[in-house]
């Protein structure tokens, strides 16, 4: 198992080093291999697939231009990540200021809110339940966009994203420690608010 992560890291390296000379079939296979996780990661923080798509072109757009630049200093991944969680930082830092952040969402079909789609829609599903599904999501969205930005991030990525907190603090260029005592920041509020239904 060793074996096979230390051989990907090593045609990774190699697929890095080939798009830093500028050969675009590789730089093709570097986005193939992560513009999932780029996408996921993104919407997961932003909740808005018009941004995580806008978020996901500007990373590509940043790994093309400072690729050159890699040093290898960290894995690819945790440099990639990093741009990731910057720029959906900046997004979300940008709608706490213009205050732009809603519940609902706009479709082709008109504006729709987003937390009718979190309820369970089994038929023999207790009511009772369902709404109670409902409330938890909603409070848990509403915390969510009353976290710090940075705590905002931090609770995605470990929980959304099931990122370890070593990495998460590379990703945001911070020790570990730090990115625990954020988490445990951010998870203090959420138990805070969800009290009554734990």
């Amino acid at each position: 198992m060793a074996v096979q992560g230390a051989t990907q890291r090593v045609d990774e390296n190699a697929l890095i080093r080939a798009a830093q000379r500028g050969e675009p079939e590789a730089f093709e296979q570097l986005v193939r291999t992560y513009d999932q996780n780029v996408l996921r990661m993104a919407y997961n923080l932003l909740r808005s697939q018009e941004d995580a798509r806008d978020v996901y072109q500007e990373v590509f757009l940043r790994v093309y231009r400072n690729l050159p630049k890699f040093r290898f200093d960290c894995s690819f991944s945790t440099w990639l990540y990093r741009i990731v969680a910057n720029l959906c930082l900046d997004q979300i830092r940008k709608r706490k200021v213009r205050k732009e952040e809603g519940q609902s969402v706009d479709t082709a079909s008109g504006e729709v809110d987003r937390f009718q789609f979190l309820m369970e829609q089994r038929a023999d599903v207790d009511p009772q339940r369902q709404l109670l599904s409902v409330e938890v999501n909603q409070r848990i969205q509403a915390v969510l966009e009353q976290l710090t930005p940075r705590e905002r991030v931090v609770f995605e990525m470990r929980h959304f994203q099931g990122m370890r907190l070593r990495a998460i603090g590379e990703s945001l260029g911070v020790t570990e420690e730090a990115a625990k005592n954020c988490l445990f920041r951010a998870t203090q509020k959420m138990r805070a608010a969800l009290g009554d239904f734990l």
